[in-house]
């Protein structure tokens, strides 16, 4: 008869704390990674250079992997653990997070793909105010909320939240620019079409990094904000 399989740490080990901070820095450099595409996204895009813009697009494919190692890594340790309390809510948080993260790297992919259209198209429109805020405050925002991740922080998260906002108003005035873009510019009506998408994709974005922030709050506190 076959022997019947061991796990090499047992319910309760010391070591799961300690995969724990692993799993958290595994998740913090893959969303360092999202973060990197989505600043390098809008640079291409800003200089409408075609190259960089097709480079990004490639990374998604690290972020798809980094996002299957740390989803595997954490139902492992949750099937050889059995984690409880405060652990399991960490495991849990980290899956969620991984998650959100990779769409980071979708959005990022997306805002890279408008830029080298543009591109190829010889597009050069003038920039509405609203974007390039936007693309100042959305980048600001998740670095933001890495820091307050690797801090457990709860009041920068609900400042982070606040500005989610914020962006939500960028956003609404970014269409009435888009508009003016549309009727003014060269080309404008295409001009304007990937303007507004690129608004859409840094809106979504900082949606993400609200809803990390969310978790994070109620991790923490308990208290939860998630469909508010």
């Amino acid at each position: 008869m076959d022997a019947k399989p061991t796990f090499s740490r047992p319910v309760g080990s010391s070591e799961l704390p300690r995969q724990i901070v692993g799993l958290k820095r595994q998740l913090i450099r893959e969303a360092s990674y999202a973060v990197a595409m989505i600043e390098q996204a809008l640079d291409a895009l800003l200089r409408l250079d075609r190259p960089q813009a097709k480079a990004v697009r490639k990374q998604d494919d690290v972020i798809d992997r980094h996002e299957i190692e740390i989803e595997q890594a954490c139902l492992d340790l949750l099937l050889m653990q059995h984690p409880v309390a405060s652990d399991f809510q960490n495991v849990f948080f980290v899956l969620r997070v991984n998650t959100q993260v990779e769409r980071v790297g979708d959005h990022a992919s997306s805002i890279a793909k408008c830029a080298s259209r543009m591109a190829k198209a010889g597009l050069d429109p003038r920039w509405p105010t609203s974007l390039v805020e936007m693309a100042h405050r959305v980048p600001a925002c998740c670095h933001r909320t890495l820091r307050a991740v690797l801090d457990e922080d709860v009041d920068a998260a609900r400042e982070i939240i606040a500005e989610d906002e914020v962006i939500d108003q960028l956003e609404k005035t970014l269409f009435a620019e888009t508009l003016e873009v549309m009727r003014t510019e060269p080309s404008g009506d295409l001009a304007g079409l990937y303007i507004f998408r690129v608004g859409r994709e840094l809106e979504r974005t900082a949606d993400v990094m609200a809803s990390i922030c969310k978790d994070l709050i109620f991790r923490e506190t308990g208290e939860n904000l998630r469909h508010t």
